[in-house]
């Protein structure tokens, strides 16, 4: 199963990052916030990946392709021009799929239709960590029957607010500030979503899709009640890398076993 990673985003409220790299290289205890999130899928057996470039989508190319040898030990046979690392690296295949600079969210994911194909897919946004269970998420979302399933946080905040009955979203709607159930990512879709989507660079994920899936009663609600962050600005990341210097694991779901 195809995991799909919003990545195109510009991250204005990062300036102090996002001048030189795009949102989801923004360092998290050493590694990129995408490589962390990439690891929890990994994790749960998932290591297909298409990654919706925008915003300074040539650095998470650069990045991928230096990965192996930035990040290993190896050993160079130079007559060769071959490399074998000393230590085991992650086994990901990974798509890049630019979608433009001023692309909207639901646009990005609709214009990766082709590449997706008639099947389930994953998909997150690239600038949130959780430890949560994929499979689990992924056997509530059979349960369920319906065409999307989001994760549901709970959590006061400026984000979009879901109301839920009976595990079912009845409305969504986007930047609500109050307490209550909030798109926390996490998704799984069934192609059935591409309906709902244009590929106009202006459908917004957030405001008609999940808005029209949620009245259609075909959006689903896996609540979440562990680990959950969104880093959506520079003072984010610094607090996420804080509580992290303690060693406590947080999102880091592959360190647990």
């Amino acid at each position: 199963m195809k995991v799909v990673i919003l990545c195109g985003g510009r991250g204005l409220r990062m300036n102090e990052l996002t001048e030189d790299i795009p949102k989801p290289l923004a360092p998290v205890c050493g590694k990129p916030m995408l490589w962390h999130i990439m690891k929890i899928y990994k994790h749960y057996g998932f290591d297909e990946f298409i990654l919706l470039l925008g915003y300074k989508g040539d650095k998470i190319k650069e990045y991928f392709m230096d990965y192996k040898w930035k990040n290993h030990s190896f050993k160079l046979d130079t007559k060769a021009n071959d490399i074998e690392l000393l230590e085991e690296s992650e086994d990901w295949n990974i798509v890049f799929l630019d979608t433009g600079i001023e692309t909207m969210t639901g646009s990005r994911i609709k214009r990766a239709q082709k590449l997706i194909g008639n099947e389930t897919f994953m998909f997150t946004y690239g600038d949130g960590l959780s430890d949560i269970d994929i499979n689990k998420l992924l056997a509530y979302h059979r349960e369920k029957g319906k065409l999307a399933t989001v994760t549901g946080i709970n959590k006061k905040t400026q984000y979009g607010t879901l109301k839920v009955e009976d595990g079912v979203a009845k409305s969504f709607r986007e930047k609500q500030s109050s307490i209550g159930i909030i798109n926390g990512g996490f998704f799984v879709f069934e192609p059935g979503v591409f309906d709902y989507l244009d590929d106009d660079t202006n459908c917004i994920l957030e405001q008609g899709p999940l808005q029209n899936l949620a009245s259609d009663g075909q959006l689903a609600v896996y609540m979440h009640n562990g680990f959950w962050a969104a880093c959506d600005t520079y003072n984010d990341i610094l607090k996420l890398n804080k509580e992290s210097e303690g060693g406590t694991k947080l999102w880091k779901v592959w360190e647990t076993e």
